[in-house]
């Protein structure tokens, strides 16, 4: 049986900030590195960095074979005290990805072992690499990093993020075989199908509208648009679970569309709309002129706040991140309608393709629309519908 070390490690600049994940997987007998992931994630927290290079290592590893034993080594106390059991995991972020790691391999057959962090600079490198690269808005490479290694060939993970380099390795006397010789069976993608709820009076005046507000119900328009969608969704005949904001409009649009597919709402408290603070209610224009220098700042700046004590993009992106993971973990293989708003919905879909938080300010998303992203078993994820209004016309 082999066995394999998987040295990981994450990290958030921030905490919450941009954040990125390296992990080695080395042959125990040679010291050889076999395996190195990488991957920028967007904002996220320290630990949620750190358990996403956990879940990378054990899934290489796992992909070069399923039947090794793993010595873990990180120099995150939390991560290796958590696995080890000997620590309850009580952040809400963390029991989905800790669960996702726990499924990769039998228990019996993964160590954890904790070691200072001049033991761990392999990964530590992998995640400031990703996390550069980020900032750059490319995608991670290994570069010069790791002599004679090239991108793995052959597998749905090379073409997308997380970057999984393999190096040289001897299969037989006089052969050198590079990466995976076949895609792994990542079983059905857990589909978010992501629904703008329907207008309400302040939507066709362009006024923010957040979790601080008056909270509006729909109106007349948003109503006959949620009986629009309802009927589109009732045809195609996928989705299985309605979920939604606890705003007002959020669950009346959800509850016309779970009534007409026969299913139960759920609500679901982190989908909700940023709170835009002492802006709430305003128009761009209105806030440009009362708060230009606070706008500019949040314009320029995703850590910074709107005026007022309300959200900002990091937090809220942060906020997604965890409730996207539970979700994805809850709902593997399953088709899940998420009635919700246009941050939200726009963070979804920035976190999947990767892209820089200025982003967010360059998509269109209209009242009632459907957008549409798939998460496989990796950890890869897959646009596959934004903006969709063809329903409503």
């Amino acid at each position: 049986m082999r066995e394999f070390i998987v040295e990981a490690d994450g990290g958030s600049r921030g905490n919450p900030g941009p954040a990125g994940y390296g992990a080695v997987v080395c042959d125990a007998a040679t010291g050889q590195t076999l395996l190195e992931a990488a991957e920028y994630i967007g904002v996220a927290t320290n630990n949620v960095a750190e358990y996403r290079g956990l879940l990378a290592g054990l899934r290489a590893a796992h992909t070069l074979d399923p039947a090794a034993t793993v010595h873990v080594r990180m120099d995150s106390k939390l991560v290796i005290e958590q696995m080890s059991g000997r620590w309850k995991i009580k952040h809400p972020s963390m029991k989905p990805l800790a669960t996702q790691a726990r499924g990769i391999f039998p228990p019996d057959r993964v160590t954890y072992e904790w070691i200072p962090r001049a033991e761990n600079k392999h990964a530590d490198r992998l995640a400031n690499e990703a996390m550069d690269a980020g900032a750059r808005g490319e995608q991670w490479s290994p570069g010069d990093s790791v002599a004679d290694m090239d991108v793995a060939a052959g597998s749905s993970a090379a073409a997308s993020t997380p970057a999984v380099v393999a190096a040289g390795h001897q299969d037989a006397p006089g052969t050198t075989t590079r990466g995976w010789t076949s895609a792994p069976d990542l079983g059905a993608p857990a589909t978010l199908v992501l629904l703008r709820h329907g207008e309400t009076p302040l939507t066709p005046q362009k006024r923010f509208s957040g979790s601080g507000g008056t909270d509006p119900a729909l109106s007349a328009a948003g109503r006959d648009q949620a009986h629009r969608v309802a009927d589109a969704l009732a045809r195609r005949g996928t989705v299985q679970t309605v979920l939604a904001s606890p705003l007002t409009r959020t669950r009346e649009t959800a509850e016309i569309v779970a009534a007409r597919l026969g299913l139960d709402l759920v609500v679901e408290d982190g989908l909700r709309e940023t709170d835009f603070g002492a802006w709430e209610g305003l128009t761009f224009g209105e806030v440009r002129d009362r708060y230009p220098d606070d706008l500019n700042a949040w314009l320029a700046d995703p850590a910074a706040r709107p005026t007022g004590g309300g959200e900002s993009f990091a937090e809220v992106a942060a906020r997604i991140a965890v409730t996207k993971d539970e979700l994805v973990t809850a709902h593997a293989g399953r088709t899940v309608l998420l009635v919700t708003h246009v941050t939200p919905i726009k963070t979804l879909v920035r976190l999947a393709l990767g892209a820089p938080p200025e982003s967010l300010f360059r998509m269109e998303l209209s009242a009632a629309s459907l957008s549409a992203v798939a998460y496989y078993a990796d950890g890869n994820a897959s646009v596959r519908l934004f903006n969709d209004t063809s329903h409503l016309r």
